[in-house]
């Protein structure tokens, strides 16, 4: 029996979507186990955001207010303390979850498996299955530790649906960082400016353009017409951000953020190795490339020879049309 601890991930005192693809996780656990999960909920606004919680069918929701911005030294203590009592703890592996499962294993020397994409229960033996060089083989993973600490890819492990019931909240008491705490001060949170589009790693629908929109005008005037036509999120490859043509927040791939939508479509993007690993487990692709013989065709379901600039802008009308 092995019960399963989720660390839920909040912003703006709510409960961000990542939280349900570890709480899938630990639901797939604890069954294969005969255990229970739990979620602790930790942050500004947790007790609001534990009340969120309550419908996924844990046996409890604990809440631990920390004041301030989100500090790993602040969080760490209270979520190792809580989390020895339990055989795995599990976080998204978001760029919050990376930050904060190294250092709660550090402290409950536990093993770790990151990023995985699935887990297997047999005779009470858990088995990771983890992408290794960029997605291209799979490496089955077993940790030997008493505590495991394991984060999912979230674009890999189906979110949980709210299932009914009311599972119980409790009040948990921060635990202090000690000496490591008191050497770092939160300053200020800087984030891009708020968009009404969905979030690129949420969305259903992701648009991503390439180098090939030669500009940021090229961003703005041929791709977001098209990103706001499917009421998608925007994405862009690596090459477009370094140029500077959009945030580097919006890339996807190895190094940027993975993704995992009903529909991707990719616009001037060749496919390089590392923008394919972040985004070829989507559902359907969809490409537009005038070279034919680019890397994203070997992914994508439906590969369009042609110009983007003239191409892009009659998709647009045409799902504009569509969706009328």
């Amino acid at each position: 029996m092995t019960d399963v601890l989720v660390i839920a991930e909040l912003l703006d005192g709510k409960v961000r979507k990542t939280t349900h693809s570890a709480i899938t996780l630990a639901k797939t656990i604890a069954a294969g186990t005969g255990g229970a999960f739990d979620v602790l909920a930790i942050g500004d606004g947790a007790k609001a955001a534990a009340a969120e919680l309550t419908g996924f069918g844990a046996r409890k929701v604990f809440a631990t207010q920390v004041d301030g911005g989100y500090l790993a030294e602040n969080y760490a203590p209270t979520v190792a303390a809580i989390g020895g009592s339990y055989g795995v703890l599990t976080v998204t592996a978001s760029t919050y979850g990376k930050d904060l499962a190294p250092r709660v294993a550090a402290r409950l020397g536990a093993g770790v498996a990151s990023d995985i994409s699935g887990v297997t229960v047999e005779g009470g033996t858990l088995t990771y299955k983890r992408p290794m060089y960029a997605g291209n083989v799979f490496g089955h993973v077993q940790l030997t530790t008493p505590i495991q600490v394991v984060t999912p890819r979230q674009s890999e492990v189906e979110a949980a649906q709210p299932t009914g019931g009311a599972s119980p909240v409790e009040d948990l008491a921060a635990t202090s960082g000690g000496a490591a705490s008191a050497r770092i001060e939160f300053v200020a949170l800087e984030q891009s400016a708020k968009s009404a589009r969905p979030e690129l790693s949420e969305a259903a629908t992701v648009v991503s353009g390439g180098r090939a929109l030669k500009s940021a005008e090229g961003f703005q005037t041929v791709l977001e017409p098209l990103v706001d036509a499917f009421g998608a999120a925007m994405g862009a490859s690596r090459a477009a951000c370094d140029a500077g043509y959009v945030p580097n927040d919006l890339q996807v791939g190895q190094t940027g953020k993975v993704v995992a939508p009903k529909l991707y479509v990719a616009v001037g993007i060749s496919g390089a190795i590392q923008h394919l690993a972040g985004m070829k487990g989507s559902k359907v692709i969809v490409a537009v490339n005038k070279d034919k013989e680019a890397p994203i065709a070997q992914v994508a379901d439906y590969f369009l020879v042609a110009d983007l600039f003239k191409a892009v802008p009659e998709l647009t009308d045409a799902v504009k049309k569509a969706r009328a």
